[in-house]
């Protein structure tokens, strides 16, 4: 499972540099196309939070 979210969270950063800078998108399409590698990114990021070891001691 955190394997598949970091694979996520890698794909959404590669996703969004692509689109930023390489794709030729503009206006409203890059906006969407944005968003969406955003919402991957931060899915993925928060998924991996949630799953993370906790310690037992307590901080």
């Amino acid at each position: 499972m955190r394997s598949l979210l970091w694979l996520l969270l890698a794909v959404g950063v590669v996703a969004n540099v692509f689109v930023t800078t390489f794709s030729g998108y503009s206006g409203v399409t890059q906006a969407l196309a944005s968003a969406g590698t955003g919402a991957v990114f931060i899915g993925s990021g928060i998924g991996l939070w949630l799953t993370r070891p906790r310690s037992e001691g307590g901080a």
